[in-house]
């Protein structure tokens, strides 16, 4: 049975591809999650006018997603955690507490957005990348300090 692709499939193709599938996997998968519709005429014009409406949108989100980059490079954001010896964090930065810095100087990003390659486990600097669009991808700077721990008490 062909099929049109209305989003991406992992393993089968991406959106707008014509793809030729079993018939079950067609009835009872993608036509009912709305991951595919018939490959005839009609759902092909159908698909360029959605093909068009997705385009404009992508844009539209891209740009804004470009603004909001402007403000966010270069950007340095310092966070104080306490920390033990060889300068190692009790815990780990997470990009939720990144997220926060952000909305602390009034810039609204989601904390799924916001990548780690690793978690931060240490003092100093580390370069983390905040992915706004598919297309649009910002480094910051995030700085963690350590809290001065007070030397346990001998008696």
């Amino acid at each position: 049975m062909k099929v049109i692709l209305t989003d991406e499939v992992r393993g089968l193709g991406h959106r707008g591809d014509v793809v030729d599938v079993k018939n079950g996997y067609a009835r009872n998968f993608l036509l009912p999650q709305g991951f595919a519709f018939l490959a005839n005429a009609a759902n092909v014009r159908r698909l360029e006018e959605e093909k068009k409406r997705y385009d404009e949108r992508v844009m539209k989100e891209k740009t804004v997603a470009e603004k909001v980059a402007d403000q966010i490079n270069g950007l340095r954001l310092t966070l104080v955690k306490k920390a033990g010896e060889g300068d190692v964090l009790y815990g780990s930065v997470t990009s939720g507490e990144i997220a926060d810095l952000l909305s602390a100087k009034g810039i609204q990003v989601d904390r799924r957005r916001i990548e780690l390659e690793e978690p931060i486990k240490r003092l100093g600097e580390h370069q983390v990348h905040v992915k706004l669009h598919r297309d649009v991808t910002v480094p910051i700077t995030v700085e963690v300090q350590g809290t001065a721990t007070p030397a346990p008490v001998t008696a």
